[in-house]
């Protein structure tokens, strides 16, 4: 497989063929007229059938995606909204935007997504909603969480925005909860630049997100006729046109990214005390981006490992940070270190490592060696 040099290691990339470049055209110089909506109408009704999902809609980005999901799910003013506290902000900014709140609990260590235990320890009378999110391909405890949400008839969501392609129990990321959200940013596995896709099941939460999607028109409703003031989400033709292109490669593209999350385990796999992305038995991880946990034994935080390796021209980024740390949240890391410690710990000791498509074997060799000489062994 050939893939395209680069004159440095990017930290992510997709990888973009001939094969959507042809639909992308296709899109541009046949798709304005009868069927401005060909490429977007057939990417949704593919996806949601390669989830087992009844209905899908295409959206700008995944942030969209979730805000029209909760709008439709009715949470608003007073409520509360479980969220795992180690996540992309795009996560939870939605529950804020219907001036919510969001309940930051404790990760997981081995999978570092929302722990089931830290979940109902935060249930109150207010909380009407738990979002779980497949952190970086990894999968969340699925048959715990839709246990306690059932049992407390919350309304259960899926941030499967960095996971397509994993499977639980053989179930597919985006098929667990009421809804579940994709990301097409340009650094995911498959990309539209930007985009995202909300899956549903329910056909009248189906019918008032379409709706809320597109100025409040019913979907083949009168021209021009508005139902309520609503967001405007809509996708076009031809970004769907290439999200339907790398769609239809979506096994080539998840073996891409399982080809490079081995090709560093199989560099850097003898050295004791780095933790990886989880894989239990009854997982398949699509891998996102690999991400590296470093023990405590090495005495190594996120930010004097990146500086590190910065020294040796091999990008990282940082773990996710905490939300309840950030200025966005009112920097509350002093107080919520001891609520969710697990989060504060791994996060501290965490880096995301080159995921683009179009990394080379050289480039991975230069990444581990890199890796090495700071652990200097």
């Amino acid at each position: 497989m050939t893939m395209p040099p680069s004159p440095t290691i990017p930290m992510a990339g997709p990888w973009v063929t001939q094969s959507e470049v042809d639909m992308v055209t296709d899109a541009m110089t046949r798709g304005w007229y009868d069927q401005p909506y060909y490429y977007v109408e057939t990417f949704q009704r593919e996806f949601a059938a390669w989830h087992g999902r009844k209905h899908a809609l295409m959206t700008p980005n995944c942030t969209t995606a979730l805000h029209l999901l909760l709008t439709g799910l009715g949470i608003g003013e007073g409520d509360e909204v479980i969220v795992p506290d180690c996540t992309w902000i795009g996560s939870t900014a939605a529950i804020s935007y219907l001036r919510a709140t969001p309940v930051f609990c404790d990760i997981n260590k081995d999978n570092w997504c929302l722990d089931p235990g830290a979940v109902r320890r935060a249930i109150t009378p207010r909380t009407k909603a738990i979002i779980a999110v497949d952190l970086f391909g990894n999968m969340a405890d699925w048959d715990a969480l839709t246990d306690i949400a059932e049992s407390h008839q919350l309304w259960l969501v899926e941030d499967a925005a960095e996971s397509l392609g994993s499977t639980y129990r053989g179930r597919r990321a985006g098929s667990f909860g009421v809804g579940a959200v994709f990301s097409f940013h340009r650094t995911k596995t498959l990309t539209t630049g930007e985009g995202g896709m909300l899956l549903l099941d329910d056909d009248a939460l189906y019918e008032r997100c379409a709706m809320w999607r597109d100025h409040g028109r019913k979907p083949g409703g009168q021209t021009y006729f508005n139902y309520e003031v609503t967001y405007k989400y809509m996708p076009f033709n031809v970004q769907a046109a290439l999200g339907l292109g790398q769609f239809r490669r979506i096994d080539e593209l998840v073996a891409r990214k399982r080809w490079i999350f081995e090709q560093y385990r199989a560099r850097l796999g003898d050295i004791d005390g780095l933790q990886w992305n989880a894989e239990p038995p009854h997982v398949f991880n699509s891998i996102w981006t690999t991400a590296l946990v470093l023990d405590p034994k090495w005495g190594l935080d996120k930010p004097t490992l990146i500086a590190e390796l910065a020294k040796l021209d091999v990008p990282a980024r940082p773990f996710f940070y905490p939300l309840s740390s950030l200025p966005a949240y009112g920097s509350m890391g002093e107080r919520y270190q001891s609520i969710n410690p697990v989060a504060y710990d791994v996060s501290n000791r965490g880096v995301n490592l080159s995921c683009a498509m179009n990394l080379s074997e050289a480039q991975i060799d230069h990444i581990c060696d890199g890796i090495r000489r700071v652990l200097a062994v």
